[in-house]
């Protein structure tokens, strides 16, 4: 996992991916969407912005506590960043998640603080998927951490893996399967550097229904 490859997505691609997504019609078929924290009683709804269906993460987690985002004058582009899981106790804590072998995946997870603890200290942890490095975690405002990841087993282990003094936490964990044919490599696991189109309108990210696969692209012109 060290020699992750990164993947930078060029106009062109994103150009042929606007004009693929014309011809499909979007369906969560194999979607896994965690809003982390989510009371069981709230669980599901409809995102109100992409149309995607969320679920509480309690059934696939036993650890960590839930949380809310202590700011409530923050404005969050998605409903997920409102809450958050916090694992106040052990080192490593574990989602696990079924997947079909041999199957690529997107997987992406979403992080904001919001000062839920009042202690205004930005959480600093790793990633881990199974026993293997994915990322170094800094969590300020909402952002993600993606990786296309090929699971050899029918079981998929997302870690929370504590660095130093601070708590790690999670706001939203998102897996989309992929068609084999859509990232092609020799070298494993694709980390994300950046991901962009180029349209006439600046404003906000295309995704989903979108983006069929759920990609979220910046937007440039």
């Amino acid at each position: 996992m060290e020699y992750h490859r990164k993947l930078l997505l060029a106009w062109s691609f994103g150009a042929f991916v606007i004009i693929h997504l014309v011809q499909a019609q979007p369906d969560q078929q194999g979607f896994i969407s965690l809003d982390c924290g989510l009371s069981p009683s709230e669980s599901p709804y409809t995102d109100p912005v992409t149309g995607l269906i969320f679920s509480s993460d309690a059934d696939f987690i036993q650890s960590g506590k839930r949380g809310e985002v202590g700011d409530d004058e923050i404005s969050y582009t998605y409903k997920q960043f409102k809450d958050l899981r916090y694992f106040p106790d052990g080192v490593r804590n574990c989602y696990n998640l079924t997947v079909n072998k041999g199957i690529s995946n997107l997987i992406r997870a979403g992080f904001s603080y919001g000062n839920y603890d009042g202690l205004n200290i930005s959480p600093r942890f790793h990633m881990h998927i199974g026993p293997n490095m994915w990322t170094s975690v800094v969590v300020g405002s909402e952002s993600y951490r993606e990786i296309i990841y090929m699971s050899k087993s029918n079981l998929l282990q997302i870690c929370r893996v504590e660095t130093g003094e601070t708590i790690p936490m999670i706001s939203t964990l998102e897996l989309r399967p992929l068609r084999n044919d859509s990232y092609m490599t020799q070298f494993g696991p694709l980390d994300l550097i950046f991901r962009r189109t180029y349209t006439s309108d600046t404003f906000g990210y295309i995704r989903y229904p979108d983006d069929v696969l759920d990609r979220i692209w910046d937007r440039y012109n």
